[in-house]
């Protein structure tokens, strides 16, 4: 899965020439990726792909790739046919039982389990429980700005300010001391950035496999050290909260602990990061947008954040596998077979959005897909998501209204719709 730059080649124009498991294909301009899932839209039933090749997994016998909105939101409402813990969620090809230990989180998981350990951690992520972070994160993102106005402009956007805001939240809810911000972050790029070279050179000893286990087991070790003192001598921080949370004779055992922090670091600080990178680098490409945005800013940062986040779409997509025989929407699925979601396919339905390809910040309603479907796997995180994204334009746009992206330099995945890094002016 080494990444090279693709040889120019004729633009796609029909669905023969579009494979969604090709490594080339998520090289390829996002023109082109465009294009591809406008005409897989096109099609009437879902087209049915062999599945990726990749180094950790036996690939299996292919997958339903799901783009339309209408059918996500379908397939997302039927939890009980379509399964998230039948081999993982998030994943094509079926994760490798060695995986689980540090991968098999609550997003990989069916009920009643996946119920159960969500209403145990669920509690932290209330619109009442955010409302107290509110404070931290107004400070954090001033701070960031503070020291990107001291830097001066050419400094990379994503490293500098959008990376910065949610890892400091995340990690400080669970009580991660600062010294650890590094290591968490250099850990969650390599779980989600596994397919890229930056992360995981093509000539690393022990490749994409070792990389991804030895990652999850010092974030896993990290919060587990962690939680064996906080049991013991609790604060006020999440960790304290999650190993000592008793809900009606429930509580999380430490592999489980384990698990959610890799979810939550990777989850909540990779796809808002990506959040904002997008939304700089949408806000420079319109700047009409731009213009209207910094005219009233509190007032259109509602749903100006639900676009950047539709347009973004950080999580390509999620995957499920089908439990029982079954037709819906026209479509026939079978016990054994794999549906893949693609959430940013979805997001640029024209059946659901009007003029989908533009940013329009004033766009209402945004039925968008890009916190998940609905039902059980929507993102626990959403509450903290949109209001870090929030904040951090608030800070932007009053304090550095001139900022500007150069040209994105875009993450090698398939899973993932990610920037690494983005040049900025001001």
């Amino acid at each position: 899965m080494t990444v090279e730059t693709p040889p120019e080649r004729p633009p796609l124009t029909s669905v023969d020439q579009v494979n969604l498991s090709d490594w080339d294909f998520w090289a390829r301009p996002m023109a082109d990726r465009e294009r591809a899932f406008a005409l897989l839209r096109e099609r009437e039933t879902p087209v049915f792909f062999a599945e990726p090749v990749v180094t950790y997994a036996t690939p299996g016998e292919g997958y339903h790739a799901i783009v339309r909105h209408a059918d996500v939101l379908a397939i997302s409402r039927r939890p009980d046919v379509f399964s998230s813990g039948q081999g993982g969620a998030t994943n094509i090809p079926d994760m490798p039982p060695e995986f689980t230990e540090y991968f098999g989180s609550m997003i990989n998981m069916d009920d009643p389990r996946h119920a159960r350990l969500r209403r145990i951690v669920s509690r932290a992520f209330t619109p009442k429980m955010i409302q107290k972070f509110e404070d931290d994160v107004r400070v954090a993102a001033a701070k960031i700005v503070d020291d990107l106005l001291e830097t001066g402009p050419g400094c990379d956007f994503v490293t500098e300010v959008a990376a910065r805001l949610p890892l400091k939240i995340i990690c400080d809810m669970m009580g991660i001391p600062e010294r650890d911000y590094r290591f968490v972050f250099d850990r969650s790029n390599i779980i989600l950035g596994a397919s890229d070279t930056e992360y995981v050179p093509a000539d690393s000893v022990d490749g994409i496999v070792g990389a991804l286990l030895t990652a999850g087991m010092e974030l896993q070790q990290l919060v587990q050290d962690l939680a064996a003192h906080r049991e013991a001598n609790p604060t006020g921080d999440l960790i304290s909260s999650l190993v000592n949370a008793n809900i009606d004779g429930e509580r999380l055992t430490m592999q489980e602990l384990g698990s959610f922090f890799i979810l939550l670091v990777v989850a909540g600080n990779e796809t808002t990061r990506n959040a904002i990178s997008h939304g700089l680098h949408l806000l420079t490409r319109e700047p009409e947008q731009k213009a209207r945005w910094l005219a009233d800013v509190d007032g259109l940062a509602p749903t100006a954040v639900e676009e950047i986040v539709r347009l973004a779409s950080p999580v390509n997509y999620m995957r499920r596998k089908v439990t029982q025989d079954i037709e819906l929407n026209g479509t026939r699925y079978r016990a054994g077979e794999k549906a893949v979601m693609f959430y940013w396919s979805a997001n640029r339905d024209r059946a659901v959005f009007a003029d989908p390809d533009r940013f329009d910040i004033t766009r209402h309603p945004n039925p968008h897909v890009g916190f998940g479907g609905p039902g059980p796997h929507f993102c626990l995180g959403a509450h903290l998501a949109r209001r870090e994204i929030t904040v951090m334009f608030r800070e932007l746009l009053t304090r550095v209204p001139r900022i500007e992206a150069g040209r994105p330099e875009r993450l090698f995945s398939n899973f993932i719709n990610g920037i690494k890094h983005l040049p900025c002016d001001f």
